[in-house]
This record gives structure tokens, sequence and C-alpha cells, in this order.
């Protein structure tokens, strides 16, 4: 199985410089909690629900005004499409992240990410069942 037939396809994707309030209405509006951080259509970075509720807590912060560049994770793990999803899921555990960026060409084609992960291994444990 690889990681196109089991990916969030053509994902939402946010500007670096783009409040972190755009990214927090974006996840509340399409149901996500990753979004893939992009600057002139390349990817940069990756920016999670949970460092905006960390961020969120912090009274200081003002999340109308700090860029999404200030907050998002600059190591971001890509994968192509033809990848197995047994080698993702190795490689999210073993550097323990709860989301990939699939890109083909340098495009950003797909997020993949644990609930992904855990939707396919359901379909495989019913298959062996």
């Amino acid at each position: 199985m690889t990681v196109a037939e089991c990916m969030t396809p053509s994902p939402q994707t946010i500007g670096v410089a783009q409040p972190l309030s755009v990214g927090r209405e974006m996840m509340v509006k399409y149901g996500i909690r990753h979004l893939p951080v992009v600057e002139f259509g390349r990817l940069v970075g990756m920016l999670s629900e949970r460092e905006l509720d960390l961020l969120e807590s912090i009274p200081e912060l003002d999340i109308e005004s700090t860029p999404v560049s200030r907050a998002m994770t600059h190591q971001v793990l890509c994968v192509a499409p033809t990848d197995s999803i047994a080698d993702v899921a190795a490689a999210m555990a073993d550097r323990k992240v709860g989301s990939v960026v699939v890109s083909k060409l340098g495009d950003v084609v797909g997020v993949f990410t644990t609930i992904d992960a855990l939707r396919a291994l359901a379909s495989i444990a019913r298959g062996a069942g």
C-alpha cells in the first residue's frame, strides 16, 4: 500500500507571512490539525494544532499579528506518493512526528498523518480478519 492510497490529497496550505489566527481559522473550518507552510509556492515548514495551542496559552502573544513563520516547524519530513506506508509510518515513529508532507516534483500533493495511518491499519486488519 502506498502513501498516495491513504494520504489526504490536495491539502490546504498557508503562507509563511499569514497571521496565526488565519491558521487557526483554517484548521477549524476544514477540521484539520496540520498545515503545510509555503513561501512563493515552495514548502518551508509545517504548522500544527499542537503548536498553535501552546502559543495561544501565552497571554502576551497576539495571534492576530504573529506570523506563521514564528510558530512553524522548519524540519518537515517529506515523502513521495509512491513510498510505502510501512516505510513512512516507521520513519514517522522514529522521528516522533504526527504528519508528513507528500510531494511530487517539489509540489505539495498531500499530507499523511497518524490518522491516515490508523485508517490504513484498520483497513488492513479488517482484511486479515
